[in-house]
């Protein structure tokens, strides 16, 4: 079972009282993940949010995630910021299957390189680019916090970014069975983009969506492929924006 300390109110005195020890933890400090699918492995802390090695973060999502990824499959972590999932992935998988975490933002890709690296994940090839629906570069925009940096044209860092189909190619990577999609807004062109590929190896997708238009044209675009997506935590898809997605039939 996995305790959940994220769900503890920030603000309530319990709150309070459980997060006020992590304050003392040094940044940088390489600690072991204490619960979950990733338990053992070590993490940087300052990294990303503190949940992530207390072992609870994202917990609902990362219950279905663990559930739904096998021995010998290849997992895409489209948007792998630090590298969370890309661990859990890595451990599930088995020494038999791949993953590839792609994410663009040099300071996420930093740590996210040092945690496969001293976790010998070496199953997890990283690739440094924006999924996009075209190949060169553009703006990022990483002004607000290193997990929601997103492409835009008020962006001051360049990025490469490219169709998830040519990277596929060039980098003859294998299909996916899993796809993980967290790209704070890029994701109806990342669908556009990788077309050919999601098409033909029809993966599970778990989808974070940003933006109502942008939520509608990916369940447009699933749809219109053969998808069936419901909400990932059970609540009516109107109102939900993380989804997962599976092939009809």
């Amino acid at each position: 079972m996995v305790v959940n300390y994220s769900a503890v109110p920030r603000e309530s005195l319990r709150g309070r009282l459980l997060r006020l020890p992590l304050a003392l933890i040094p940044r940088g400090m390489v600690v072991p993940i204490l619960q979950g699918p990733c338990k053992g492995m070590r993490w940087v802390v300052g990294s990303s949010t503190h949940g992530c090695w207390l072992g609870s973060y994202e917990s609902e999502k990362m219950q279905c995630f663990v559930a739904s990824v096998r021995p010998r499959q290849v997992v895409y972590d489209i948007g792998a910021n630090v590298g969370i999932y890309t661990l859990a992935a890595s451990r599930l998988v088995g020494s038999a299957g791949r993953v590839v975490a792609v994410e663009p933002l040099p300071r996420n890709l930093a740590f996210l390189r040092r945690h496969v690296q001293m976790n010998h994940c070496a199953n997890v090839t990283i690739l440094p680019v924006a999924i996009s629906d075209e190949n060169g570069t553009a703006l990022f925009d990483d002004d607000t916090d290193a997990s929601q940096g997103h492409l835009s044209a008020n962006g001051r860092l360049e990025v490469t970014i490219a169709r998830l189909d040519d990277v596929a190619k060039v980098e003859k990577l294998p299909p996916p069975d899993v796809i993980k999609m967290d790209v704070e807004g890029a994701e109806a062109k990342v669908f556009a983009g990788g077309e050919r590929i999601i098409s033909q190896s029809r993966p599970l997708i778990f989808l974070a969506t940003h933006g109502a238009e942008v939520k509608q044209e990916c369940l447009r675009w699933l749809r219109g492929h053969g998808y069936n997506v419901e909400s990932l935590l059970g609540s009516d898809a109107e109102y939900a924006d993380e989804f997962i997605a599976q092939v009809r039939g």
